[in-house]
């Protein structure tokens, strides 16, 4: 992993600082920011989103759709714990820990946004980091490549549908005009974006281009997202300095929910015989978020000050650290795994019933 990837978390924690110590000294300014908004759409969080986003979706060759079949319980596996039991799991972690046991040291005003933030969190399946966690743990890059590209594009159908019921459900209202402007504006149009851009590079330069055009978007995005933490922990400052303790509550939750899922995805490819190679990306495929579209939908539908927007942000805050333990598990636990069920080669594993 490079050394700025690495230490993201150090980044994390230092913009997060300086975002939460400007935003209390000088609100006035951050106030104005918060308030440059067109159809409750924050424009300098838009604009860094997608600084963000598109990055990352140049990453992904929606072609390799066709390589789907060669790994299809892997693939299984990780679509039925991203989209059957991630965002639900997390919608009961945020009922009992934010509405319940935490609710008493929480401001109540705002248990309804965090208990958002985090179902928006959790509703997405990560997209760009993933290909770095795969390679870390030895990942089957065809798999992790092809499981990428089918998750998007069901993110782009069922991310406000999941997301609606979930916030139903939560008793929350749900503002179906902004949700489903924050789908079109930061899922469906960045993949537009980023599939007719990287074809165009790869048809007048080829591969080499594209890695050379991705090298140097690289520091723009992630810059793009530190620059954005110092926004959002700037627009909330105040509050943050005043109730500390709201990091640590929030990050609870993440934190369960990511390791409840590594290892459900771990255990059930075990079960079904799936070689280590598409086990270990599957894993952490199924734990992590797309954090980058959760801080921008809970901005666009809640607001920039909110509780919503505040979770997310912690979403990112945990990440690394915890995906790089994830790894680390998947990493150790590998003869342990292969002891107990003998990978199964592709081509053999279709015909098995």
């Amino acid at each position: 992993m490079p050394v700025f990837e690495r230490y993201l978390t150090a980044w994390v924690l230092l913009c997060m600082a300086a975002g939460t110590g400007l935003g209390f000294v000088f609100p006035g300014v951050f106030a104005q920011l918060g308030s440059a908004e067109i159809a409750k759409v924050n424009l300098p969080v838009a604009v860094l989103i997608w600084l963000m986003i598109i990055p990352m979706l140049l990453k992904i060759d929606f072609g390799a759709m066709r390589q789907v079949g060669q790994h299809w319980r892997g693939i299984g596996v990780t679509v039925f714990v991203n989209w059957a039991i991630k965002p639900f799991s997390m919608a009961f972690l945020a009922w009992l820990f934010i509405r319940h046991l935490f609710a008493p040291y929480l401001p109540a005003e705002q248990i309804d946004a965090y208990v958002a933030g985090l179902i928006l969190l959790a509703a997405a399946p990560c997209t760009a980091m993933v290909f770095v966690w795969s390679g870390l743990c030895g990942g089957d890059a065809k798999f992790t490549l092809s499981q990428v590209a089918l998750n998007d594009l069901i993110m782009v159908i069922a991310f406000a549908p999941i997301v609606g019921l979930l916030l139903g459900i939560s008793a929350i209202t749900v503002p179906w005009a902004t949700l489903m402007l924050s789908v079109a504006l930061y899922i469906v149009l960045p993949v537009i974006v980023a599939v007719l851009w990287r074809r165009r590079v790869i048809a007048r330069g080829g591969e080499k281009a594209l890695e050379s055009l991705l090298a140097r978007l690289g520091p723009l995005s992630l810059g793009a997202l530190l620059v954005t933490l110092v926004l959002l922990f700037g627009f909330q400052g105040r509050q943050i300095i005043q109730q500390p303790l709201i990091i640590g509550l929030l990050a609870v939750p993440i934190l369960i929910q990511v390791y409840f899922n590594a290892g459900l995805s771990y255990l059930l490819n075990r079960r079904f015989r799936v070689a280590h190679c598409v086990a270990g990306p599957s894993a952490l495929i199924g734990a992590s978020n797309f954090f980058e579209l959760a801080v921008a939908t809970a901005v666009a539908v809640f607001g920039v000050h909110s509780g919503a927007a505040l979770a997310t942000v912690v979403g990112v805050l945990v990440e690394v650290p915890v995906m790089l333990s994830v790894v680390y598990l998947v990493n150790r636990t590998r003869p342990w795994y292969e002891a107990g069920a003998e990978p199964i080669p592709p081509a053999a594993s279709k015909q098995l019933p």
